[in-house]
């Protein structure tokens, strides 16, 4: 008799993930990041629940991060000079817009989670702030505001959000827009002389 490994090792990954699930219901990073490297899975209610509280967790942080940041620009902690201060400020001005923006769609996620524009809308919000933040890292001034929440930050707006809340919901509005597949008609048989 010869196994599959293939289905061994994914078999050994799911008993794994519902083991962990069930023990600890550690809705980590990694938690979440093991579900959309599966093929198909659906969330449960709590678990989508849990990606958005996540998610504003993220939210909450850039913001501390953007009021940090703004505060040691403006009050000239920094080794930037005033042209270049006032590019920053443009960019965190920006960060500021996607960080209200990003809230607001949790928010509306929150009433009606069905909602696909506001999932768009919040999925946006969240790679312009990864990027920007992934931008402030490389400026030698603003790696010790930034740390590890910019690549986290992109972690979750991506693989996760993307995979596991974005894309099923399309996947699914799709599927209630489409109709009953529509009979073919056959060109010459049905034809009147």
């Amino acid at each position: 008799m010869r196994m599959n490994w293939k289905k061994v090792a994914r078999w050994v990954s799911l008993c794994l993930l519902f083991t962990s699930a069930s023990i600890a219901e550690d809705y980590s990073l990694r938690y979440f990041m093991e579900k959309s490297s599966l093929k198909t899975y659906e969330l449960s209610k709590r678990e989508k629940t849990e990606i958005l509280a996540r998610v504003e967790s993220m939210l909450e942080k850039s913001n501390e991060i953007q009021l940090s940041l703004t505060r040691t620009i403006q009050g000239g902690e920094t080794d930037i000079k005033y042209q270049e201060g006032r590019f920053w400020m443009s960019k965190l001005e920006e960060d500021q817009m996607a960080i209200d923006s990003g809230a607001r769609q949790l928010k509306v996620l929150r009433e009606k989670p069905t909602q696909l524009v506001a999932a768009i809308r919040l999925y946006k919000a969240l790679k312009d702030l990864s990027f920007h933040l992934n931008t402030y890292n490389n400026v030698p001034s603003f790696t010790a505001f930034i740390g590890d929440v910019a690549p986290e930050l992109e972690l979750w707006a991506d693989p996760v959000f993307y995979r596991l809340y974005l894309l099923p919901l399309a996947q699914a509005i799709i599927q209630e827009t489409k109709g009953p597949p529509r009979e073919k008609k056959t060109e010459g048989k049905n034809r009147k002389p």
